[in-house]
């Protein structure tokens, strides 16, 4: 093997080669490759902050949706306590006006007796009065007979 001309301005175009890719060619690489590094950083750290953010916004999440079945619960407890107050309070006023009209009603019954005693003691005074003007029509003084038949019907 000869070394020759060709060798040796190989070598040195290689060289050559290499002294302009490590001047011009290598730093814009590097530059380009650590930019990318520090992007690939850069996304790895917001993903793991963006599933941080989303465990701790989970919990968040959760306590809400727990303080709100809470409070739901609650909600429900007081509407149910207040439909039972709600119906008391109609059983009471109901179980009233039911003694009103009760009251009322016997108010009325007693009113309806007196006027029928009343009226019995009409009609018992007039049959009286009738019975003892037949048996008494031979004696004169009718006066003092009415003034005795109404005494007796006042008695009734």
């Amino acid at each position: 093997m000869d070394i020759n001309f060709t060798l040796v301005a190989q070598a040195v175009a290689f060289f050559v080669l290499i002294v302009f890719t490590i001047k011009f060619v290598w730093p814009p690489l590097l530059t380009a490759i650590e930019t990318r590094q520090k992007e690939i950083a850069d996304g790895l750290a917001a993903g793991e902050k963006g599933r941080a953010e989303l465990e701790q916004s989970s919990k968040r999440a959760a306590e809400a949706l727990a303080e709100a079945k809470q409070k739901a619960a609650e909600i429900l407890a007081l509407a149910e306590k207040r439909a039972s107050e709600i119906v008391e309070e109609a059983k009471g006023t109901a179980k009233a006006e039911g003694d009103r009209i009760i009251t009322g009603a016997k108010a009325e019954i007693d009113q309806e007796i007196n006027r029928a005693k009343e009226g019995l003691r009409q009609q018992v005074s007039s049959l009286a009065i009738a019975g003892a003007e037949k048996i008494l029509r031979k004696e004169i003084d009718a006066k003092a007979h009415a003034e005795i038949l109404t005494a007796i019907a006042n008695e009734l």
